[in-house]
């Protein structure tokens, strides 16, 4: 009796942290409702909740604004979403552009739970993206996993892209740290039991590093702007990236590097008017070299 009463223990344990690592606070998203009240809450009604096809993928995305505006496109970190981006989605001082936040493929509403560990494919899905809402100047800015996203991006279709700030971006592969915990986790069994949201974090960041060897030529074919904001005392993305963009974007027509000595990774939404400072002064320069200052 003690052995049975034992394993119901142990099954009743297993079935209680499988049942917390699958809810919903752990799976790092906002449902539309859930983000459409934000939006409803800070005045926005010009909004739009949408879903396009990228071969055998289903990309959810949040759009602000009129598509006849000039764009800004925000690509989240690992693990996250587009509601990461609520914040700059709703900011005042960005209120006359297009704005765009996706879910990247395995995370919020894009095939959660389904990875994808192709750089390539994670930018082709944002290229779909800038081709269905092509107005221009279109900015992309991306945030941590999201920054060599739109450095991808810019490299395989530059006629898309017309300025790219990268936020605390892992780019350097020379820089990728390697945690001996990455592959144990992603066996069958112990995969299953962590939250979706870890699971496709961990899966696509094991391989990262052979993604970014496979660019570390290209990186030269970057012509358009970039800005490039970094913390200093990031400890989740080697602080040391930003060297690596300064020795490889030779090409650009012009690169910005801003250091924050006091700041670590989350940078994003602890220093979000600086952000929004950087966003706005690309937005300007390239809406000047278009020709389309209004």
């Amino acid at each position: 009796m003690k052995l049975i009463r034992k394993r119901y223990v142990v099954l009743a344990v297993l079935a209680a942290v499988f049942a917390t690592c699958h809810s919903e606070f752990l799976k790092f998203r906002k449902s539309e409702k859930e983000q459409a009240a934000v939006l409803k809450q800070k005045g926005i009604s010009d909004y739009y909740f949408g879903n396009i096809k990228v071969g055998e993928r289903n990309i959810h995305f949040t759009r602000v604004g009129s598509d006849t505006l000039p764009l800004i496109l925000f690509v989240h970190g690992s693990p996250g979403s587009s509601a990461d981006m609520l914040g700059y989605l709703t900011c005042p001082e960005l209120e006359s552009f297009q704005k765009i936040a996706l879910d990247r493929p395995g995370f919020g509403y894009s095939d959660f739970g389904n990875t994808e560990p192709s750089l390539a494919r994670q930018a082709a899905a944002v290229a779909e993206l800038l081709k269905k809402y092509p107005a221009r100047p279109a900015v992309l800015v991306g945030h941590s996993y999201g920054g060599p996203v739109v450095a991808r991006l810019a490299m395989d279709c530059p006629e898309l892209v017309d300025g790219v700030v990268i936020i605390a971006g892992a780019l350097d592969p020379g820089l990728e740290p390697h945690y001996w915990w990455q592959k144990p986790l992603n066996q069958p069994i112990v995969r299953n039991m962590l939250p979706p949201a870890f699971r496709v974090s961990n899966q696509e960041i094991i391989p990262l590093k052979s993604e970014l060897d496979s660019m570390a030529g290209r990186w030269g074919e970057i012509k358009c702007a970039v800005t490039v904001v970094q913390g200093l005392k990031d400890q989740l993305v080697h602080p040391d990236n930003y060297l690596f963009a300064e020795r490889k974007l030779i090409n650009s027509e012009k690169l910005t590097i801003d250091t924050l000595p006091d700041y670590g990774h989350f940078i994003l939404w602890t220093k979000e008017k600086r952000i929004t400072s950087w966003i706005l002064e690309m937005m300007a320069e390239c809406t000047a070299k278009s020709g389309l200052a209004r």
